[in-house]
């Protein structure tokens, strides 16, 4: 049987990065590549973070420029402008961005094909969330059919933390050996502050999750 290999979309995060520890773990480092999209989010140390770890890890890492979507909506994650705000009733929160799982899947599927990579790693939770529609598990299988269908291609979405809470997540990286390693070089915060603001709803369930996991063990 030829080798399995894996696209990983990585965006430096803590999600992204425990999936692609896992995925070096389950496909070999050699299988292993990454994904990584500029959508002109408000700060740039995120996408510095993913060359680092990337680079890190030693595993090939392509990142594709999706600017245009600031053309067709607007948030506080690409207007620096906005104030972040949590979710408000049965708002989403106003970091949620139109669309950008949808088009970093369908992009993630373009170039996996292109490689002959049948499975990409996508890092979404439906448990511990910020609110977001594409985050949830009815919208990755809709899309990995339509994807499928319209590229005539068997594409494998995979989701290892949909259904694990932000402590559960952090336990999967310190059974990886990379606790660590995960808490001192990944960026969740939404202000860009190295180390993280400790205040955004990111840094808040980030950090939750980690005491959460630390008290239990």
């Amino acid at each position: 049987m030829k080798n399995r290999k894996a696209l990983v979309i990585f965006s430096g995060g803590q999600d992204s990065t425990t999936c692609l520890l896992q995925a070096i773990v389950d496909y070999g480092r050699e299988n292993v590549e990454t994904i990584s999209f500029q959508y002109g989010q408000r700060h740039g140390i995120e996408l510095d973070k993913a060359k680092w770890i990337a680079k890190d890890l030693g595993v090939k890492q392509t990142v594709i420029d999706t600017s245009v979507i600031k053309q067709t909506t607007n948030n506080a994650l690409i207007d620096d402008s906005q104030e972040i705000k949590a979710a408000q009733g049965s708002d989403y929160p106003n970091t949620f961005v139109d669309g950008r799982n949808m088009l970093f899947l369908l992009l993630a599927g373009c170039y996996a094909k292109q490689q002959g990579i049948n499975d990409i790693i996508i890092g979404v939770c439906e448990t511990d969330f910020s609110g977001y529609p594409d985050c949830r598990d009815i919208f990755i299988k809709s899309m990995n059919v339509s994807m499928n269908l319209a590229m005539d291609f068997t594409f494998n979405i995979k989701t290892p933390l949909m259904y694990l809470t932000k402590a559960q997540t952090w336990e999967m990286a310190d059974k990886l050996g990379y606790l660590d390693y995960v808490r001192q070089n990944t960026h969740t915060c939404y202000y860009g502050v190295e180390g993280g603001c400790g205040k955004c709803p990111s840094c808040v369930l980030r950090d939750k999750g980690l005491q959460e996991y630390l008290d239990r063990n």
